[in-house]
């Protein structure tokens, strides 16, 4: 039996294997009771008796609407490397034209605005800022509305003007609580963080903790850190205080031995190698030289 459009998740439909000459009965007998196939959705068998991944559930739902659909909402986000909560069903775009059949893990949604989709691991996926979008549509908490939304901007997919583009572009109806936690946005806050992790991701660097009070060996509070290593000591402060909020010297830190990198925001966008080069720089010299007696804390700000 050949397969060749068979995908190395084993994902394979009831047409491709009629077409490589297996019966439809035969098909049955393999996902029945102790055979070495499962079905997963009508039409779409998996070629082991396992269990699917949530990539094989995404490349089954696909096969099963059709190639024209797209996948959005929290996997689409995932698959960009957001860390975000998977939701218990697949979300889908489907073309307006299409009929829908109802089936169980799967939440098709007609749409007349298809995005373009961006293929990863052979599943197409919406644009962040799209996905992002549909997938706060779904929230009735505002607190959680503020926190996706805020996604593809603190992981540096997209920018604040992209997100409203993609709002305003889309039907207005149900879509007041997602324009109002729109209106909310630091675009400041989320997308300087994004900005920095797009950075990070070319330095031969470890993950930092974020947002950080730094205090002395007494607990007294001596400096913030955006980013901070904590084997080693040293802070990259790259956001300006917020009005109101505690304002501390960068002496103060670097008085204590801790290796502070400094820029600002503007760098991050303009001359992100630069920033990368002196990272790489500041930490080599971090772990010569002996970690100082500092602890972090969580992020303090002015009461």
């Amino acid at each position: 039996m050949a397969l060749s459009n068979t995908s190395e998740s084993g994902i394979v439909t009831s047409r491709e294997l009629r077409k490589a000459g297996v019966t439809a009965r035969y098909a049955a007998k393999l996902c029945g009771p102790g055979g070495p196939w499962r079905r997963l959705m009508p039409g779409v068998i998996l070629l082991r008796d396992s269990a699917p991944t949530r990539l094989q559930l995404l490349q089954a739902a696909v096969a099963r609407f059709g190639p024209d659909v797209v996948v959005t909402g929290a996997d689409a986000l995932r698959a960009r490397g957001v860390g975000c909560p998977l939701t218990r069903e697949v979300h889908l775009l489907v073309p307006d034209h299409r009929r829908v059949p109802a089936e169980p893990g799967i939440l098709p949604r007609r749409t007349t605005r298809m995005p373009p989709p961006t293929l990863i691991d052979g599943v197409p996926f919406a644009p962040p800022a799209r996905a992002a979008l549909d997938l706060a549509r779904l929230e009735l908490d505002p607190v959680r509305i503020d926190e996706l939304i805020s996604l593809p901007l603190y992981w540096g997919l997209c920018t604040l003007d992209e997100l409203s583009e993609e709002l305003d572009s889309g039907n207005r109806r149900g879509s007041a609580a997602v324009r109002a936690a729109l209106r909310r946005i630091d675009p400041e806050e989320t997308y300087a963080h994004g900005l920095a992790k797009k950075v990070l991701s070319g330095c031969p660097l470890p993950s930092p903790s974020w947002n950080t009070t730094l205090c002395d060996r007494r607990g007294r509070p001596i400096g913030t850190a955006d980013a901070w290593w904590d084997d080693i000591g040293m802070a990259w402060q790259f956001r300006t205080p917020k009005q109101g909020a505690v304002n501390f010297h960068p002496l103060a830190l670097t008085a204590t031995g801790a290796v502070l990198v400094r820029c600002t925001i503007d760098q991050l966008k303009k001359v992100p190698l630069e920033v990368a080069a002196e990272l790489v720089r500041a930490f080599g010299e971090a772990t010569r030289t002996p970690r100082p007696k500092v602890r972090a804390v969580g992020r303090i700000d002015a009461a």
